[in-house]
C-alpha cells in the first residue's frame, strides 16, 4: 500500500518507520519541501514530498500536524481517500478553538468539514511515537495492544483495522467520528496502553456528553486478548 503522510514530527516519523519495515511504500512530507527531509529519506528508506504531493501519492493518508494547520491540507488531491486523523487539541499550542471548549464538535468533525469528499477515520492520536515503534507485536500474540478508532464509514475502518493489525496492533472500534470523544486527550484510554478487552471496556465506560450510552460498542467482554 502506498501511505502518504502530511507532516514529519514524531507521530508521522515513528508510524512512516513502522510501515516502511512492514513493506508499504511511504512518502513523508511538510510545509518547507522535502529537501529538509532528507533524515527521513536516509534513517527510514521512504520518500519525502510535498503535503500535495504526499496527499496525491497515497492510497490512504496519515494527517499528523498540529491541529492549528488543519485548514493547509490540501483538499483537492484526498478526494475519495482514506484520511486517518492522529490530531490532538492543544490550546497552548493551537490556539483557542471555540467549538472544540464548548464540546460542539470533536477534532476529527472539524477536519471532516475541511475535506468533506475525503473519508476520515480517527486513529493514532490515542499513542506516543515511542510506542508506535515499540509496542506492536504479531496478530494472536497475548495481551498485544489495542488502537482506538472511530469513523462513519464501516468499510473504511475495516481498511485501516487491517493497516493496523500489520504494523502490530490490535482494534477498538468506538464508533461514528463523534464517538473520538471517547480516546481524546484527557480520557482514560489516552496514551495508556491496554489489550482489546481493557481498551473496550474503558471506551465503553467513558462518558460522552453528546451521544450519552449510544455507543455502537458491545457490552465490554470478559474475555479476550
Amino acid at each position: 500500500m502506498q501511505i502518504g503522510i502530511i507532516g514529519a514530527g514524531s507521530v508521522a516519523g515513528a508510524v512512516a518507520a513502522v510501515a516502511t519495515r512492514q513493506g508499504h511504500d511511504v512518502m513523508v512530507s511538510n510545509t518547507r519541501g522535502p529537501n529538509t527531509l532528507s533524515s527521513f529519506v536516509d534513517s527510514i528508506g521512504c520518500k519525502a514530498g510535498t503535503p500535495e504531493e504526499a496527499a496525491a501519492f497515497g492510497d490512504i493518508a496519515l494527517l499528523a500536524i498540529p491541529l492549528k494547520a488543519y485548514r493547509t491540507v490540501p483538499v483537492a488531491q484526498l478526494e475519495a481517500k482514506i484520511v486517518l486523523d492522529a490530531t490532538n487539541y492543544h490550546p497552548e499550542r493551537d490556539g483557542r478553538i471555540g467549538e472544540l471548549d464548548r464540546d460542539e464538535i470533536t477534532t476529527s468533525e472539524l477536519l471532516a468539514r475541511h475535506l468533506p469528499k475525503s473519508t476520515i477515520v480517527k486513529a493514532f492520536n490515542a499513542i506516543t511515537a515511542a510506542d508506535i515503534e515499540s509496542d506492536g507485536l504479531p496478530s494472536g500474540w497475548p495481551g498485544r495492544r489495542a488502537l482506538p478508532i472511530a469513523g462513519d464509514d464501516a468499510a473504511a475502518k475495516k481498511v485501516v483495522a487491517e493497516l493496523l493489525d500489520e504494523l502490530g496492533y490490535d482494534t477498538v472500534d468506538a464508533g461514528p467520528l463523534l464517538e473520538g470523544r471517547r480516546f481524546q486527550k484527557n480520557t482514560p484510554a489516552y496514551c495508556i496502553p491496554m489489550n482489546s478487552s481493557g481498551l473496550r471496556a474503558t471506551v465503553y465506560n467513558t462518558f460522552n456528553p453528546l451521544a450519552p450510552r449510544r455507543t455502537p460498542l458491545a457490552a465490554p467482554d470478559v474475555g479476550g486478548r
